[in-house]
């Protein structure tokens, strides 16, 4: 199991999800459903629980390393949860030549979600930035990926406005969240930021915050 650290930054802290954060995320997700038309958020605390309950199941088998999204209260301590986010699809394609390296080579960041009162402000942009640090600079990955249903224009509008590229589409690729879609697969546009780019990505989501 990879561990999962807390992050904080001047408007969001990413915090390892555990099922204390449940309350806090459904209110979360009830704000306003609208957005969410191509991402799994589930409404109800019995669902919201069975979602937590499966990405810690997951964290401990070493497949993802899942977060909530937290604001500040008053006194600028970690309050309530606005969301969730999570490192996926961990790869070491290139560690298996170096067996003392204990962090993967490749990552996506993905499963992201916000409440609306926080979508379109510097939450996102921050936790992108936290997260991609950690990546590149703690476990010194070559590649992250960032990815989303082909057809959420929004959502790839997003992704490379924070310096990721579009390297394309991979069909029938993962499962769809859209309603009615049950049990079909979605295309996934996929885009990537590799170790190279990173200094520049840096610098611009810095800008952004600044």
């Amino acid at each position: 199991m990879i561990p999962s650290p807390t992050m904080v930054g001047r408007h969001v802290a990413l915090v390892p999800l555990s099922i204390d954060h449940v309350p806090d995320l459904v209110r979360a997700a009830n704000e306003d459903r609208r957005e969410y038309d191509y991402t799994a958020v589930p409404p109800t605390t019995e669902s919201m629980e069975t979602y937590v309950d499966a990405l810690v199941r997951e964290h401990a088998e070493g497949k993802v390393v899942p977060f909530a999204q937290c604001v500040f209260d008053a006194s600028g301590d970690i309050g309530r949860a606005v969301g969730s986010t999570r490192y996926m699809d961990i790869r070491s394609p290139y560690g298996r030549g170096f067996p003392g390296r204990p962090f993967p080579d490749e990552v996506e960041i993905g499963g992201t979600w916000l409440a609306a009162s926080v979508q379109r402000t510097a939450v996102n942009t921050e936790a992108k930035l936290m997260l991609l640090s950690h990546a590149f600079d703690v476990w010194a990955v070559q590649r992250v990926a960032i990815c989303t249903d082909a057809r959420n224009e929004r959502s790839r509008t997003a992704i490379e406005r924070i310096g990721a590229t579009f390297e394309g589409v991979l069909r029938s690729h993962r499962p769809s969240y859209v309603a009615g879609e049950e049990g079909v697969l979605r295309d996934t546009a996929v885009h990537s930021i590799v170790r190279s780019e990173w200094p520049e990505v840096r610098a611009g989501l810095e800008r952004r915050l600044a």
